[in-house]
């Protein structure tokens, strides 16, 4: 049998460990130019993040808006954690582990702008948005109102309300390079009917990296009485921004994007005082009703993965989210002012930095974009996903922190052979 004193030389061993991808990372930060526009470019820094991961170079991964690889010191944290758990979970991680989830939920709270009784820890952006869609209580006739740009499980949840509770979706069509932020908010204006009980909007569209005006379609929902729903699956981390620039009572994201958290984690933020409004889930009981802990009620669960949490947020704070964004455009920018002038090259993406930061869509004329996707794994060992929809196709393009100039300039010759002289 294991004795208490195990338990506890145990965890002293595990606080006591230190990986040191946190001390290099410090040090980079005194070398770097404090202007994040001067640092998107200082790449003897941007070396040294490159270093934090345990990377296959041999392929270039420009998914990471599907999910991105944790730093080492992430993924330490998780490996450690989970043979902790392992050595007596329920007392192990339900009564050591699992209580620091509550620093994890200050420091999201913190970073995000919010009390920290109004964020729930949960796995993904799907979880915490299908807690709001299916937890808000819509009468029959209800309209729920959303773009055809929207993510396709927030899609599948409302057909199934549908189907279920007799409430209707709407979906406006957003235009795919618009020129003016308005353009988008004019959208949802002309959407709104007197059924009109709840507005979804993407922050930024998993199709083509549009960042959507989320403050004035808020504003907009404010003025009718109807409360917005924000997806921020491909926002949060990505670039600055608080909740009160949001000006949104419910908002749901991923962690495993660009906060490059361990794989299964997110969070749901709800107005403190719309909490009860929501009925959880998962069951919660009469007790929890006021209480943003009723979201997290799924049973069992390794703490290990919403801990981790904690080490991907220093290691975003000390990159810096400005220095982190202006990179994303730099290396953006590399590749595209490479190609764009190039006549078969279509951009699905308004490349101005008020309308997009790290995701871009693009396609080349009569390739299609499933064979393009292909040729560039098959012949140049560059990994992208494909986009295809009534409104838009391409190859999705997203690089992050850890990727290389080389990696970039790698990618825009490919693009451009395949522009000028086929993949055939």
């Amino acid at each position: 049998m294991l004795s208490r004193r195990h338990f506890v030389s145990a965890a002293v061993a595990l606080a006591a460990f230190r990986n040191d991808t946190l001390d290099r990372v410090e040090r980079l930060m005194l070398t770097t130019d404090a202007d994040p526009e001067v640092a998107a470019q200082d790449e003897e820094f941007w070396g040294g993040i490159q270093q934090a991961f345990s990377l296959d170079r041999n392929v270039v991964n420009f998914n990471n808006g599907g999910c991105s690889p944790s730093p080492r010191v992430v993924q330490d944290v998780l490996r450690r954690q989970i043979e902790f758990s392992n050595q007596a979970p329920s007392q192990v991680m339900w009564q050591q582990l699992e209580p620091e989830v509550e620093s994890v939920r200050r420091r999201l709270a913190r970073t995000f702008g919010c009390d920290a009784e109004e964020i729930a820890i949960t796995r993904n952006a799907s979880e915490s948005l299908e807690n709001v869609l299916f937890g808000l209580d819509l009468p029959r006739g209800a309209e729920v109102l959303t773009t055809t740009s929207d993510y396709p499980r927030n899609i599948t949840t409302l057909q199934q309300r549908e189907r279920r509770d007799g409430i209707r979706m709407v979906q406006v069509v957003p235009p795919t390079v618009p020129k003016d932020p308005r353009e988008l908010v004019d959208i949802f204006e002309r959407g709104i009917t007197k059924e009109t009980k709840l507005i979804l909007v993407s922050q930024v569209s998993f199709l083509n990296g549009q960042i959507f005006p989320v403050r004035q379609v808020c504003e907009l929902g404010n003025r009718h009485g109807i409360p917005v729903l924000v997806d921020g699956a491909h926002a949060f981390a990505q670039f600055p921004f608080m909740r009160d620039d949001l000006a949104c009572d419910f908002y749901g994201t991923s962690l495993h994007k660009w906060l490059m958290a361990p794989l299964g984690t997110g969070f749901l933020h709800i107005r403190k005082s719309r909490i009860p409004e929501v009925w959880s889930l998962m069951a919660s009981s009469e007790a929890q009703k006021g209480d943003i802990r009723k979201f997290e009620e799924i049973g069992t669960h390794p703490a290990a993965n919403h801990n981790a949490i904690g080490e991907a947020l220093t290691f975003h704070e000390m990159i810096g989210v400005e220095r982190k964004a202006a990179r994303f455009r730099y290396l953006r920018h590399r590749w595209t002012d490479k190609i764009v002038d190039l006549p078969k090259v279509k951009f699905s993406t308004n490349l101005d930095p008020r309308h997009s930061c790290a995701l871009t869509l693009v396609s080349i004329d009569d390739i299609k974009p499933g064979d393009l996707q292909a040729w560039l794994l098959a012949k140049h060992s560059i990994y992208t996903t494909t986009i295809g929809t009534d409104h838009m196709s391409g190859i999705r393009v997203t690089p992050n922190v850890y990727s290389t100039v080389d990696e970039i300039d790698r990618f825009a010759e490919a693009m451009r052979i395949a522009a000028t002289k086929g993949i055939g």
